[in-house]
């Protein structure tokens, strides 16, 4: 397994979207659709089925219908593809001629400027979760899903999206059980949700919050992330939570997609080359999922042979302690 995937879409931030209702009648709206239910437009993608359900058929099916058209126009296009991801991410309006294509599906504006319109961004969401595996998040689809999935949705949020998200989540909760339900899902959390999650808690609960944490410091391994996170220096940890805790915040930083140069960087602010070769040497103790990945990056960018020898040396005692189980 690499150390990191350099073509690896980064987490993206939220997109804000119309109602199902609205996005439905976006679809009716468009060129493609009207000439298809008017029985003036022969689509194959289209079968009578489809034309029913979206003549009739209720928001959800409708847009079932419509997100399996897009993705089928732009899997089987490269160039159309790539243009709505381009789009997606921000960059300036098509200039050129506008491709039928995307009219048709009502994914581009047809008059300048020609960008997303909003089923086009609901489209583009969908299509390009297909095609990396990430869910796009949606502000205000959090709002009735568990700890858990707060906190890997929350994961690309930037700070005024994730404190609205959060106030929409405690909307109907009792704050010091959301607190609890919060700190129940971190030790199963991914790297990344984890951190926002002690976050939140440190910052968004108020003392609800800070009283979880502070039962959580007692907790192996998540006691030790707990107190690196919030400064917490009277709770020190042993040797094997050094390595749990230093893989759990590259971890996170990795999964959020930052450069691997960034990453190491910021795990080893503060510390000489010696230290960073000796802290690297602990991770042969520990027994967190990533630390394979994390070493793999040390060993593969690392601009200090010290630091890369050490990293080569813990993944192999790592991988023996595994093999003896």
């Amino acid at each position: 397994m690499g150390s990191n995937e350099e073509d690896t879409l980064p987490l993206q931030p939220p997109i804000r979207l119309p109602s199902d209702g609205e996005l439905v009648a976006a679809v009716r709206e468009t060129p493609l659709a009207t000439g298809l239910l008017a029985g003036e437009t022969a689509d194959p993608a289209f079968t009578p089925d489809a034309v029913e359900a979206l003549r009739d058929g209720s928001d959800d099916k409708v847009l079932q219908v419509w997100a399996d058209a897009c993705r089928l126009t732009l899997g089987t296009d490269e160039a159309l593809f790539m243009e709505v991801v381009r789009l997606f991410l921000g960059g300036g309006p098509l200039t050129d001629d506008v491709p039928a294509a995307l009219t048709d599906l009502g994914l581009i504006s047809q008059t300048p400027p020609h960008t997303l319109t909003p089923l086009g961004l609901w489209a583009a969401g969908q299509v390009i979760g297909t095609a990396t595996g990430q869910d796009i998040p949606v502000m205000g689809a959090l709002a009735d899903q568990d700890a858990g999935s707060l906190l890997h949705g929350l994961r690309s949020y930037p700070e005024p999206e994730r404190d609205e998200e959060l106030a929409g989540w405690l909307a109907d909760r009792d704050r010091g059980e959301a607190a609890a339900e919060i700190a129940a899902a971190l030790a199963e959390a991914s790297p990344l949700s984890r951190a926002v999650g002690v976050e939140l808690l440190a910052t968004g609960l108020g003392d609800e919050g800070t009283r979880v944490l502070d039962g959580l410091l007692g907790e192996p391994k998540l006691g030790a992330v707990v107190a690196a996170r919030v400064g917490r220096e009277e709770r020190p940890p042993t040797p094997e939570e050094i390595a749990w805790a230093f893989v759990d915040m590259a971890a996170a930083l990795l999964e959020f997609g930052g450069e691997t140069a960034e990453v190491i960087k910021s795990v080893s602010q503060g510390m000489e080359k010696d230290e960073q070769a000796s802290t690297i040497a602990l991770l042969a103790l520990g027994d967190h999922p990533w630390t394979e990945r994390v070493l793999l990056v040390f060993i593969d960018h690392h601009p200090d042979e010290r630091v890369v020898a050490a990293a080569r040396k813990a993944l192999r005692r790592h991988g023996l302690m595994d093999a003896r189980g």
